[in-house]
C-alpha cells in the first residue's frame, strides 16, 4: 500500500473514533405562539419583570435545542399595567388575535383569575407560575400552578413563627382588596390558633394604599410580637417603615409577596430581622438549578429570584408536554400537562395532582445584614 494511502487511512480511522458533537438543527415552520401575561408596569412591575426574564431565557434555551416539534418558539407578551381589569384584556388579545397555544401569567391571583375563565372557555391551558390561591385552579381543569399554594404556604409560615421563632402573639395587617392576601391571612390564621398561638388584631387596608399607621397604631396596643403581611413587597415595605418609625419591635412576616429586590430599596434597616417564604432560592445546590443559575446571572447580571425560575419551568412545562403529546393542540396540550409527574425544572421536580397543583417545597428566607439569606427548604 503506498505510504500515502497508508497516511490518509490512519487519519480516517482517527477522525472516526472521535466523539461526534451533538448536532441541532435549527427550528423551522411557524412559530408557536405561548402567551405572556404580566405587570411589566406599574405598582407590582418587578413581579413582572421577573417573569418576563425567566420566560424569555427559557425559550431562549428551548429555541437553542431545537424549539417545540422542532418548530421555534414565539413569547407573544402583554402588559396589564398592574390595574384591575387588564389581564382579562390581555388575555382576549394572546387567545383572539395571538392564537397562541398556552397561556403563562399571572403572579397574583386576583389577576389571574381574570383571565382563567376565558383561557377555560377557549379550551387553552394556562399555566401560573407564582398565583397561589386556593380559587386559581377550581376555574377548570385547562388552569395549572407549577407553584405550592396557599394552604400550604400559610401553614408553612405559622408553623415556623410558633416553633422556630418562639412567637405566641400574632397580628394580621391585610390587603382586603386581594385574594391573595384574604387567602392567606385566613390559614395562617387558623393554624397558628390551631397550635395554641393568639390572633390579637386584624387589620385591613386597599390595595395601593400607602399609609398604614391608623392600622399599625392599632396593632401597637396589643403587644403582638410578630406582624403577617401578606402582601406584596411594595406595601410590605413602606409598612415595615411605618411600624418601625411607631415603635413596633415585632417580627415581620410574609409571604412570596415579598419575593423582589425592590423589597430591600423601600423597606431598608425596618425590614431587619423579617422573615419570609417564597418558591426557590438561588443558593439551591440542585445541579439543574446551578446550571440555571449561572446562566440567568451571564444573561441578566444578577442573580434570579423565585418568579424567574417559577416562569422559567412554566414554559418548559408546556414545552415538555408538547413533546410528549407530540402535538400542540389544544385538547393533547391540555392532557400531557395534566399527565405531568416527575418534570426535572430549576425549583425541583414538578408533577400536577388532581386539581392541577404542583406540590412543591417552600423556601424560608430571612432578612439579615441588609440581605435575603435562604434559612431552610420545607417540604409538603
Amino acid at each position: 500500500m503506498p505510504a500515502v494511502l497508508r497516511l490518509f487511512r490512519f487519519f480516517a480511522l482517527g477522525l472516526a473514533l472521535l466523539p461526534l458533537a451533538r448536532v441541532v438543527a435549527a427550528p423551522t415552520g411557524d412559530p408557536v405562539k405561548i402567551g405572556f401575561f404580566m405587570s411589566l408596569t406599574g405598582r407590582d412591575a418587578s413581579f413582572g419583570e421577573a417573569a418576563l426574564r425567566g420566560a424569555r431565557l427559557a425559550v431562549a434555551d428551548l429555541n437553542a435545542s431545537g424549539g417545540i416539534l422542532g418548530r421555534p418558539v414565539e413569547l407573544v407578551v402583554e402588559d396589564n399595567r398592574s390595574l384591575p381589569g387588564e389581564s382579562a384584556t390581555a388575555a382576549k388579545k394572546l387567545l383572539g388575535r395571538d392564537k397562541v397555544v398556552a397561556l403563562v401569567g399571572e403572579c397574583a391571583s386576583s389577576r389571574t383569575l381574570e383571565a382563567a375563565p376565558l383561557a377555560q372557555a377557549a379550551g387553552v391551558p394556562l399555566v401560573t407560575p407564582a398565583s397561589t390561591n386556593p380559587r386559581v385552579t377550581a376555574v377548570g381543569d385547562c388552569i395549572f400552578r407549577v407553584c405550592f399554594a396557599d394552604p400550604f404556604q400559610g401553614a408553612v409560615l405559622a408553623t415556623y413563627a410558633w416553633k422556630n421563632l418562639g412567637l405566641h402573639r400574632a397580628a394580621l395587617l391585610v390587603d382586603s382588596s386581594a385574594s391573595y392576601s384574604v387567602g392567606l391571612a385566613d390559614v395562617f390564621a387558623k393554624t397558628f390558633t390551631a397550635l395554641g398561638g393568639e390572633v390579637v388584631a386584624s387589620q385591613k387596608y386597599a390595595g395601593g394604599d400607602k399609609d398604614f399607621r391608623a392600622q399599625l397604631t392599632a396593632i401597637r396596643a396589643t403587644h403582638a410580637e410578630a406582624i403577617f403581611l401578606p402582601s406584596y413587597y411594595v406595601e410590605a415595605g413602606l409598612s415595615a417603615r411605618q411600624a418601625r418609625e411607631l415603635g413596633l419591635t415585632a417580627t415581620l412576616l410574609g409571604g412570596d409577596g415579598f419575593e423582589a429586590p425592590q423589597l430591600l430599596e423601600i423597606g431598608g434597616e425596618a425590614l431587619e430581622g423579617a422573615v419570609y417564604s417564597t418558591h426557590y432560592s438561588a443558593e439551591s445546590a440542585d445541579p439543574v438549578s446551578r446550571r440555571f443559575v449561572a446562566s440567568y446571572t451571564a444573561r441578566y447580571g444578577s442573580a434570579p429570584v423565585g418568579l424567574g425560575a417559577l416562569t422559567y419551568d412554566a414554559v418548559g412545562l408546556i414545552a415538555d408536554a408538547a413533546s410528549r403529546a407530540g402535538s400542540v393542540e389544544r385538547v393533547a396540550l391540555k392532557q400531557a400537562l395534566a399527565a405531568t409527574r416527575d418534570f426535572a425544572g430549576v425549583t425541583g421536580r414538578t408533577g400536577f395532582d388532581q386539581n392541577r397543583d404542583a406540590q412543591k417545597a417552600a423556601a424560608i428566607i430571612a432578612v439579615r445584614g441588609g440581605r435575603c439569606v435562604f434559612v431552610e427548604s420545607v417540604r409538603p
